[in-house]
């Protein structure tokens, strides 16, 4: 995905800073999300991100920079801020003793929802998240699978722009994880979902892009799924690797161009996010061009090795 511009961001954190006491949690983070995205934020336990979630859901103030939702400032806009977010903190707590709907009525009353419309809100939630057949029961004798689902429908009540979720399958047994991953990827497109985790693997399953942090610091953005429409190409070309990048950027229909390595053979591997359908117009302009095309091939994005790749030489250095 290309860049966000914060004018349009519902998602717009600049230069985002938390100190606790002598402790530096949040350290300049700068992070756009745009409409109907959905991105993770990624990290070690202690890597800020928890933080960096209650900052945006109005739990805690920033020490420095700003953070919008959807133009409103945090601080300085909280109430209204607050009304655009839906925010399911690790270990959401319920009230054990009443049953889902009583639970859901009850949450739309402290967002101020509207008596009249309060029935039909508290009804499609429990459509959406599929809780019509546990509706009468109190939340105490709930599954946690089934309890997750009922944090997740009360944080969608209201319609908020931003649904923030912390580690929402923490807990969960392998089937459970499995439908919490379709629920979050079913949300995706209705509203922007920022989803945490220190398990790379849901990360990948359900996020378009991944923000990864390590000691309060965004060590970078990077897409997960080629741009909508769109695919993502490896290709490993011999040629002086300036000029292959040009050749590859000059290819109608491509909108990235990466490199992963080189040698010194002069062998270079070219990650390429491109239009559907233009793999062999890339050959022939390679050709064309006097380089060696010597493999191509889809490229999904290898998280692991992308996660090691940024934080292996920080994290050995700390210790």
């Amino acid at each position: 995905m290309g860049t966000i511009a914060l004018t349009t961001a519902v998602i717009a954190a600049e230069q985002l800073t938390k100190w606790y006491g002598p402790r530096l949690a949040v350290d300049r983070v700068s992070l756009a999300v745009g409409p109907g995205e959905i991105v993770g934020l990624l990290g070690p336990k202690g890597s800020g991100k928890t933080t960096i979630l209650r900052i945006l859901a109005g739990y805690l103030r920033p020490s420095a920079g700003t953070a919008r939702i959807s133009g409103l400032d945090v601080v300085d806009d909280a109430l209204a801020s607050r009304r655009r977010v839906g925010y399911v903190p690790e270990d959401a707590p319920l009230y054990g003793g009443m049953t889902v709907r009583e639970f859901l009525a009850f949450m739309g009353r402290l967002k101020g929802l509207a008596t009249a419309g309060l029935p039909a809100a508290v009804d499609a939630a429990v459509e959406r998240l599929g809780l019509g057949p546990v509706r009468g029961i109190q939340i105490g004798r709930l599954s946690r699978g089934y309890r997750q689902r009922v944090a997740i429908a009360q944080a969608l009540l209201g319609s908020p722009d931003l649904l923030i979720l912390d580690e929402p399958t923490n807990g969960l047994d392998p089937r459970q994880i499995i439908e919490m991953r379709e629920l979050i990827r079913s949300l995706g497109g209705e509203r922007t979902i920022l989803v945490t985790s220190h398990i790379l693997g849901e990360i990948e399953r359900v996020a378009d892009r991944v923000a990864i942090l390590l000691d309060g610091r965004l060590l970078g953005v990077h897409a997960l799924r080629a741009p909508s429409e769109g695919q993502r190409l490896r290709l490993h070309v011999r040629g002086h690797e300036a000029g292959v990048r040009a050749c590859l950027a000059r290819v109608p229909g491509v909108t990235a161009v990466g490199v992963e390595g080189t040698s010194a053979t002069s062998v270079a591997t070219y990650v390429v996010d491109a239009e559907q359908a233009v793999a062999e117009t890339l050959a022939a302009a390679l050709i064309a061009g006097g380089f060696g095309l010597l493999a191509m091939e889809p490229a999904p994005v290898d998280l692991e090795t992308l996660f090691l790749r940024l934080t292996g030489d920080r994290e050995a250095a700390t210790r």
